[in-house]
């Protein structure tokens, strides 16, 4: 390594600071548009400093989004790339004379610092056109469920004002319910249309067995019975109900629809059926852990995914004292998938359920016993997609 470049990421112009590796003297500090034609300026000014002083590596704070273009055209031109975080960028900063006041030249300065003195920075790869499609349709799938979630709640607020008998019966993410608030939401609506024609409505559903109908019919007439009252602002508030509910159904379909080419591209994906072959690992988790962690040979081991997820334990030691302590970084995204997947294994993996029971009669309490496991499956996923091949109950991974 004999140049280091440090760039700080941002939506419409970079900063770039390139400097000698051995004496850390700047050779230029100035920054580049967020266009192919800016960008391809840098990297020959980066393979004419090369040329004089040898090999660059090239240190960015921020991976794919706004950085896409920049990392794809930096990788196409065979630069070696690494990821120096946001975070440690941030507190290294703040160990420098001013470092709380921010710029953009500063914090490239910072960044090639950092790159000059650390060895453990992860090496940045070009994406594979799997991951990327599945990034992009897991991230979609996470906005619609973020939606549905913040709709469901609404629902709830807006029916719980004029009608909190019918509220606490409707489940506002079942099929059968969001159908009925489309058209009867008000008791006085519900009592005027009677069991027959609330029933009549609900059998427009398709795949919906019939006794589930008629407890919902039932349920949806005895609320509006016990109650005689209307409330003010009782039809605006319906009429959103009804709109609300049908903006669900709609959601609903998107969803399923969107599941289904998950699916598919994971189908496709090199890693997809490996990835999911290990128990609790749906194929939105799957998804998931493939958008967020790509190709796992950017790992050299368990140990790396780990610290990646933030699911390695840290050193705290200070004079005398001397403990492991939980990482609190990490990809959070990373580890919310190891967690779930976990969780979701403790019910039907008897490794797994095996491993759990274990670890809470050592005293863990529950949520430290699922992160151990958490980090025990790092090692096995590690060594499935290493060794391209299928999850394997009897496989003994490292101790963790």
């Amino acid at each position: 390594m004999g140049v280091v470049v440090g760039i700080d990421v941002a939506k419409e112009t970079h900063w770039v600071e390139i400097k000698i590796a051995e004496s850390g003297k700047a050779v230029s500090s100035h920054p580049v548009d967020n266009t192919p034609e800016d960008i391809s300026a840098l990297i020959g000014e980066v393979h004419d400093v090369e040329g004089e002083h040898g090999p660059a590596l090239v240190g960015i704070d921020i991976l794919g989004g706004i950085a896409s273009l920049l990392q794809a055209m930096l990788l196409e031109a065979g630069l070696a790339v690494v990821h120096v975080p946001g975070l440690a960028v941030n507190r290294a900063r703040r160990g420098t004379r001013g470092g709380e006041h921010k710029s953009d030249p500063k914090d490239a300065q910072v960044i090639a610092d950092q790159v000059r003195m650390r060895d453990d920075l992860r090496q940045v790869t070009a994406m594979r056109e799997e991951d990327v499609e599945l990034r992009l349709l897991a991230g979609r799938r996470a906005e619609l469920v973020e939606d549905a979630s913040r709709r469901a709640n609404r629902l709830r607020e807006l029916l719980n004002s004029i009608h909190p008998g019918l509220e606490r019966q409707v489940q506002v993410t079942g099929k059968t319910w969001l159908h009925l608030l489309t058209r009867y939401v008000t008791p006085a609506e519900i009592r005027a249309a009677g069991r027959t024609r609330v029933l009549a409505h609900l059998r427009k559903l398709r795949y919906v067995k019939d006794t589930v109908l008629i407890e919902t019919a039932e349920a949806a007439v005895g609320s509006a019975q016990r109650q005689r009252v209307s409330m003010p602002g009782e039809k605006v508030t319906a009429e959103l109900v009804k709109e609300t509910a049908a903006e669900a159904l709609l959601a609903r379909d998107r969803l399923a629809a969107l599941d289904k080419r998950i699916q598919e591209a994971l189908d496709r994906h090199p890693d997809g059926t490996l990835v999911a072959s290990l128990p609790g690992m749906g194929p939105t988790l799957t998804a998931e852990f493939l958008a967020v962690a790509g190709d796992v040979s950017r790992f050299a081991n368990g140990g790396r995914l780990a610290a990646a997820a933030g699911l390695a334990p840290v050193l705290k030691q200070s004079g005398k004292s001397r403990h492991l302590k939980r990482a609190r970084s990490g990809d959070r995204a990373l580890k919310r998938v190891f967690y779930q997947s976990a969780f979701c294994a403790i019910g039907y993996d008897p490794a797994s359920t095996d491993f759990y029971r274990r670890k809470r009669s050592e005293g863990k309490n529950h949520q430290q016993a699922v992160l151990a496991l958490a980090r025990r499956r790092v090692n096995v996923l590690h060594a499935i997609l290493r060794t391209r091949t299928p999850y394997n109950p009897d496989y003994t991974p490292a101790a963790a």
